[in-house]
């Protein structure tokens, strides 16, 4: 896999268990040294072996930041095809609809079958669970609900891609509509590892990550935007998120939801969750929130340097080979 200009991933191929397509994208369901893999057009999405730590990053944080002012019980996820988003989704008792908009059915139908720990039938059958096929930004656009939680499980911004008018500021100004007081945006926000940047003027357009205009296209909108990293080793990289969020606070700082006690993230998990699903958990805790916010230098110098937001007319790419 291309990760960044001049540097591939690769990993051994010891099994298939189905290779097909949809109109959409090609689908390949394998087993590598990380487990069962899901790989759409050639590039990793979810593995086995670290899958929970990607999903519980996504959800979690957005999910109790919201329950400090009220506990969520209406969520939107666009994307999530692989309906482990969802499942993280549905461990907190507050939930009483999830709402899962995403393109491509048979990713969905596809990953029910071949990857039940993801979520499966636990998920597609719960009655809490809504799944609808089609574009998620139309839905946001064109829906009456409003949710405590928006979650953006969407493919990167890449050139061509179906996700990229789902990063833009125009977006985020109408999803903002569709938030409760005291809701949260959470989106997943792609590489964000310091590699090599791209150097000739040609490729300029597409640099290895995006990470810092997303969290700079979510910060012209919303009063309070916060990137976060979490290590996915089948991705070759850090991960980054990105959460935004209004408040009525004027002097909350993002320092005190990113550099919170420990203790304050176990006791929202505990009232969320119940102390038995809070210890289930295999990635997310209050230790590890604090690591997953606290970026190294290097990150926070390039995120201090890049200004850059992404709107409609001038969209930004991340690089895809």
């Amino acid at each position: 896999e291309d990760v960044a200009p001049g540097l591939k991933y690769e990993m051994q191929l010891k099994r298939v268990f189905v290779r097909t397509a949809s109109q959409f994208q090609d689908i390949d369901v394998v087993e590598t040294c990380f487990g069962k893999t899901l790989i759409t057009d050639g590039l990793t999405q979810s593995t086995e072996f670290d899958e929970f730590a990607y999903h519980e990053s996504l959800v979690h944080p957005a999910l109790i930041k919201c329950a400090q002012v009220k506990p969520p019980e209406i969520v939107f996820i666009g994307g999530g095809g692989e309906l482990a988003t969802a499942r993280e989704v549905l461990r907190h008792a507050s939930v009483k609809r999830v709402v899962m908009v995403d393109l491509d059915e048979k990713v969905v139908q596809v990953c029910k079958k071949y990857l039940e720990s993801w979520g499966g039938d636990n998920v597609y059958n719960n009655p809490r669970f809504e799944l609808i096929i089609g574009d998620a930004h139309e839905y946001i656009l064109n829906t009456q609900e409003v949710f405590d939680v928006i979650i953006m499980d969407i493919s990167d911004p890449v050139e061509a891609g179906p996700g990229i008018a789902l990063y833009t500021k125009e977006f985020y100004e109408f999803a903002v509509t569709k938030l409760h007081p005291g809701g949260v945006i959470v989106t997943q926000a792609g590489m964000a590892s310091s590699v090599p940047a791209v150097l000739s003027e040609a490729e300029a357009a597409d640099q290895p990550t995006c990470f810092a205009p997303i969290l700079n296209t979510l910060g012209s909108v919303f009063d309070v935007s916060l990137g976060y990293t979490t290590n996915i080793p089948s991705f070759g990289s850090d991960w980054g998120f990105v959460m935004a969020y209004n408040t009525n606070t004027p002097q909350e700082s993002n320092q005190e939801w990113s550099a919170p006690a420990t203790e304050m993230i176990d006791a929202l998990l505990d009232q969320q969750l119940g102390t038995d699903q809070a210890a289930a958990l295999k990635h997310y805790d209050g230790l590890t929130h604090c690591r997953m916010f606290a970026l190294p230098k290097p990150l926070r110098t390039y995120l201090s340097t890049e200004k850059r937001i992404m709107t409609k007319d001038n969209p930004i790419y991340m690089y895809s080979g």
